[in-house]
């Protein structure tokens, strides 16, 4: 119990009621896009992030908005936390000229650069260097903005990895890398890929700051992150985080689960992250019944408005195929 009284303390009734709304709009708008996806208005690869709302919404409670984020392809939840409409994203996955990238992207490739949102990428551990990159450049214009570079427990085993944590050590880079470790990559546990099973201390042999971190626990995402955060601002480089967390559908809307009992994913279903801020808001008063359907009406009205939206959109024009292909550099620093 005292543990319990210290988280509450810690954080106000205002951050734990944005953190349950935001979080319950991750889960109803995933829950809608699964079941659009079965009645095959959403084409192609779609990736769910029902139950590891945590990350998301710890991680930009503890970030400033000029900072940016990147990740992988299960990448609804990222835009959703960062304040992205969720109707651009529907439409997106509907393939619309409504959504986020023109309906060129699809449910792999969401991206806002309002929201400094820059993806959403498909290639496994693609993002890793491209997030090394974006701190890169941040240092270079002299800002104190910080990337956070997520990525699944599947990607760490890709060399790309080990060459950006060399570089971003080497070069002191305002990056704080995120591997979201839910256990089983496509559908192969973390213990039969590897003989390192706590991926944390894959960023020890270059000397970066890294810790396994609850990710099923928001309060322990923003502690971890509040602290990644601060030492990349200040100057001293990245820190590499093993969110341990769960996801509760497949890998894909494809994924059969074999891998894994049902009673292991009700087992974890038991330690739900939106419940557990739940129970704290209720444990203290902040909302009752009336709050709680007060904000699950807010919440699916904007996922019904989403799914409206993407479904009224029109498809792009095919001289769209021609559009977006190139753009025109701008380095406002070489006139300076």
């Amino acid at each position: 119990m005292a543990k319990t009284a210290e988280k509450k303390s810690k954080f106000s009734k205002e951050q734990y009621l944005k953190w349950y709304e935001s979080m319950l709009l991750m889960r109803k708008f995933e829950e809608k896009t699964g079941q659009v996806y079965v009645q095959q208005k959403i084409k192609g690869f779609c990736h769910l992030y029902i139950g590891q709302e945590a990350i998301v919404a710890g991680t930009v409670s503890a970030t400033k908005k000029e900072d940016k984020h990147i990740t992988a392809y299960r990448c609804h939840a990222h835009g959703i936390g960062l304040g992205m409409h969720p109707k651009y994203i529907m439409a997106e996955m509907y393939a619309k000229i409504t959504g986020c990238c023109k309906g060129k992207g699809g449910s792999m490739h969401i991206f806002s650069k309002e929201h400094n949102f820059v993806g959403g990428h498909g290639i496994v551990g693609g993002q890793i260097p491209l997030g090394a990159g974006i701190a890169f450049a941040d240092k270079f214009m002299g800002n104190d903005n910080v990337c956070v570079c997520s990525m699944g427990d599947g990607a760490v085993r890709q060399g790309a990895l080990h060459e950006a944590f060399n570089m971003a050590m080497t070069w002191k880079l305002p990056v704080i890398f995120i591997v979201e470790n839910n256990m089983y990559a496509m559908g192969t546990s973390v213990e039969r890929t590897s003989n390192v099973h706590d991926l944390w201390k894959l960023g020890l042999a270059y000397d970066m700051p890294s810790k396994p971190v609850d990710g099923l626990t928001v309060e322990a995402v923003h502690e971890a992150m509040e602290e990644a955060v601060a030492r990349a601002r200040r100057g001293d480089g990245p820190t590499f985080l093993e969110m341990k967390t769960y996801r509760y559908k497949g890998h894909s809307m494809s994924d059969a689960q074999t891998y894994r009992t049902k009673d292991e994913v009700k087992e974890y279903q038991t330690q739900d992250p939106i419940q557990k801020v739940l129970n704290t808001l209720i444990e203290n008063k902040w909302i009752d019944e009336k709050g709680i359907e007060a904000a699950e009406e807010r919440v699916k009205a904007l996922v019904d408005e989403s799914v409206q939206f993407a479904e009224e959109s029109p498809y792009p024009e095919p001289d769209e195929l021609y559009k977006d292909v190139y753009a025109e550099p701008n380095y406002p620093y070489i006139n300076e």
